[in-house]
């Protein structure tokens, strides 16, 4: 258990303490959320921790009808079934968790922390996509995600800048240019394909390459989102490994590891600056996420092509993404919070 003090909230979250369920449905790991979920109540048993008084659950996607973090209902759940179509790949497991909390701990409150929350007051001209009216009126439009992550830096900053570009570098990765502690733009869109190339997704694509795509591999849109999904990015341009790892550790020698680095740093580093533009200048950049917080070379080829914005301060802070979680279930459930035991 890490201690992680949050007196600056003024809630009962003070500490955070991590179950042991990793890579879920993957060969040789834990092969389903149900399992997931039994070996996490375990192993927080065994760590001292019997009894609970709210589960708060990370949410990539809200659909365009929940827009906030939120305790659990009939209807948020509704709402939350319809968003499904926004993201397949991960709010049926989601949602499945949640059912199988309601019949391991029926009566528990539970509460949806949103990914997509923290973008909710994103500028029109910003989130809005350049398509007629009766498309956009199904929800089509820039909902940009890594909320958690962004509401737990502005949480470690004090004061937080004026003019403050998070780059959250990961397997999946986003820029977002944050003005006052409001979003302003982000660099994911309708689902987190899009934006920067990342691990295993290609990030922003033409749309007419979508449309050849189509024509020229008849395979439906399942196969097609397993491409821009699952076999794109660093790991579709090295053809070796979507992990930064591997590819730093290989790229004197692969020119292919090499130039999917240097496709990633470079896509960073327009990005970046794409989201100063947008604020009309920097104060500072905040890298988080497994690469950004310790992919150090990456970093540093990102910050060489920088140096134009001008003075600003560049720091390197954790995604507490549990905590967060901890800190919206707290806020959302005080009754229960004040109840739960030391």
């Amino acid at each position: 258990m890490s201690d992680l003090t949050n007196s600056d909230l003024g809630n009962q979250v003070n500490s955070i303490q991590e179950g042991e369920a990793e890579e879920i449905g993957h060969s040789g790991a834990t092969p389903d959320h149900a399992t997931a979920l039994r070996q996490t109540l375990e192993s927080l048993e065994q760590g001292g921790l019997k009894e609970f008084s709210a589960v708060g659950h990370r949410l990539v996607h809200g659909g365009p009808h929940l827009r906030e973090h939120a305790r659990l209902t009939a209807e948020v759940s509704q709402k939350l079934q319809a968003a499904v179509e926004f993201a397949p790949l991960h709010l049926p497991a989601a949602l499945a968790v949640i059912d199988a909390i309601e019949k391991k701990l029926p009566g528990i409150p539970q509460v949806i922390c949103l990914d997509t929350a923290f973008h909710r007051h994103m500028p029109d001209v910003a989130k809005t996509l350049a398509l007629p009216a009766d498309v956009r009126a199904l929800g089509v439009e820039r909902f940009g995600f890594h909320g958690l992550s962004l509401e737990s830096i502005l949480a470690q900053l004090h004061p937080v800048p004026h003019r403050l570009v998070v780059a959250h570098l990961g397997n999946g990765s986003s820029i977002t240019a944050i003005r006052n502690g409001q979003s302003i733009d982000t660099s994911m869109g309708l689902t987190p394909t899009g934006g920067v190339m990342m691990g295993t997704r290609c990030g922003d694509l033409d749309p007419g390459a979508i449309l050849y795509l189509m024509r020229h591999l008849p395979a439906g849109a399942d196969k097609l989102q397993d491409l821009v999904d699952h076999k794109s990015g660093l790991l579709g341009i090295s053809s070796k490994a979507s992990d930064v790892r591997e590819l730093l550790a290989a790229r004197a020698s692969d020119p292919q590891a090499d130039l999917a680095l240097r496709m990633f740093c470079y896509q960073v580093r327009k990005t970046v600056a794409s989201m100063a533009a947008a604020l009309g200048g920097l104060d500072a950049l905040v890298f988080t996420g497994g690469i950004g917080e310790h992919a150090h070379p990456v970093r540093d080829e990102i910050c060489r092509g920088l140096a134009f914005l001008g003075p600003h301060t560049t720091q390197v802070l954790p995604a507490q993404e549990d905590l967060q979680i901890a800190r919206i279930t707290s806020r959302l459930c005080p009754a229960e919070a004040a109840a739960c035991p030391a």
